[in-house]
């Protein structure tokens, strides 16, 4: 029996890194198509619109595409498990790219403003796929194997806002804006991201999760006598799905996508003001970008050994210590500026990972992928909300005024947080 128990242990093991190195080379190539959207929405809405009051408008069309894609991606991966739908979701941020590039092409606003939505398709996508790591791992890794997926992300997403130069020449030479570069390569990441999971991505951790506690039900199943016998008996109740614990979960999700999604889209249209560079302002979105994804291995170790609910507070205390920091920091400070985003990455990074990682342990396997779904649109609406938002707050109070604002409701993620431990960790310490 110890024989047969460690040979399961061991293919299951594999399995998952078979399913982690794909997931990883999908998000490898989904981060670049996640960045231009990051980069340079904000600014081409700028330059399209003539003013930065609806410059929040790409991150609030995208983020709220993103909440329709979730729910799309959920339910096709629930009925057909995680391939299908990651590898639709990512087709569709794809043609979202090339519309956006249309749409300069031809200067219209309508099309632009659609594209948008359709691109977020690819954003929604790019974290459905954190869910796709944690469906075959141990309770005990739960935390650590969704953060390798996120940390997939960093290469493309680093590499995106670095080449919104080069991008951006090609984009001229082709007789479009310069501005519509980065959507070119986002719609070959995207593209490239959909081949890999739908060719690789075999066999599917969803359905395959399904087998094996299929499988270990069958094995633990009492005689047939004994099965003809309780047949009989009532049939328990099914499970609560929307605890309390997987409520808090979303919340904390939600309000960190809010805060992260505001402050980030201003950023780029606060520095243009104040004479930095495209390069410069590429390279701080970088630096963000990597603090949202490089730090995700440590997030889910954190995870894993103090459990969800002290990751969650120190999420929102991340997020304040950043938003105070833009708020004083001096507009010609790249560094006081660079340093604000990378805290503001950071606190995205423990609050996903521990919202997250409840969602992922609380729920069961019967309706996971729909409740995940479920739960990301709350995240992209609070993502478009703080996108759209931002801007109009930007153009009231400026950007200082924004820093504080984010600060303060930084601290509703502290709130937001059950007094109790939250069900999600394998090991909790004492505290």
């Amino acid at each position: 029996m110890t024989r047969e128990r460690g040979g399961a242990v061991q293919t299951l093991d594999r399995v998952q890194r078979r399913v982690l190195t794909v997931l990883v080379l999908g998000q490898l190539l989904a981060g670049a198509g996640l960045a231009a959207g990051v980069t340079v929405g904000a600014l081409l809405a700028e330059d399209l619109l003539g003013g930065p009051g609806l410059s929040g408008l790409p991150a609030a069309l995208f983020t709220g595409g993103s909440a329709l894609a979730a729910v799309a991606v959920g339910k096709l991966s629930q009925a057909r498990g995680r391939r299908p739908g990651l590898a639709a979701g990512f087709a569709f941020g794809a043609l979202g790219a090339i519309g956006i590039v249309a749409a300069t092409a031809i200067d219209s606003l309508p099309l632009l403003f659609l594209s948008f939505v359709i691109y977020g398709s690819g954003t929604a996508t790019n974290l459905q796929a954190r869910y796709a790591g944690a469906d075959l791992a141990t309770p005990e890794r739960r935390g650590r194997a969704l953060s390798y997926v996120l940390l997939g992300t960093t290469a493309g997403a680093v590499a995106g806002p670095n080449l919104v130069g080069p991008t951006g020449a090609v984009a001229e030479s082709l007789g479009l804006l310069p501005l519509a570069g980065p959507f070119l390569l986002a719609a070959v990441a995207y593209g490239g991201a959909a081949l890999v999971i739908s060719l690789l991505l075999r066999p599917d951790p969803l359905l395959e999760a399904r087998r094996r506690e299929t499988a270990a039900v069958g094995s633990a199943t009492p005689s047939s006598t004994s099965s003809i016998t309780s047949s009989h008996a009532e049939a328990p109740a099914p499970a609560r799905v929307w605890t309390g614990d997987v409520i808090t979960g979303v919340a904390v999700m939600a309000l960190t996508q809010f805060v992260m999604v505001g402050l980030m889209t201003m950023t780029p249209v606060h520095m243009r003001a104040h004479d930095h560079a495209v390069t410069v302002v590429g390279l701080v979105i970088s630096l963000h970008v990597a603090a949202m994804f490089l730090p995700a291995p440590l997030s889910g170790y954190l995870v894993d050994r103090f459990g969800t609910r002290l990751v969650a507070v120190s999420a929102g205390l991340v997020l304040l210590t950043s938003g105070v920091l833009a708020a004083v920091s001096p507009p010609q400070s790249t560094v006081l500026v660079t340093t604000a985003l990378i805290l503001l990455g950071l606190g995205w990074s423990l609050g996903l990972v521990a919202g997250t990682t409840v969602l992922t342990t609380s729920v069961p396997l019967s309706v996971r992928a729909t409740v995940q779904g479920q739960a990301d649109v709350a995240v992209a609406l609070s993502g478009a909300a703080g996108g759209l938002l931002s801007g109009l707050v930007f153009a009231w109070i400026e950007f200082r005024g924004l820093g504080f604002s984010l600060a303060a409701l930084s601290l509703i993620v502290v709130a937001a947080v059950r007094p109790r431990r939250a069900a999600g960790a394998a090991r909790v310490t004492a505290g």
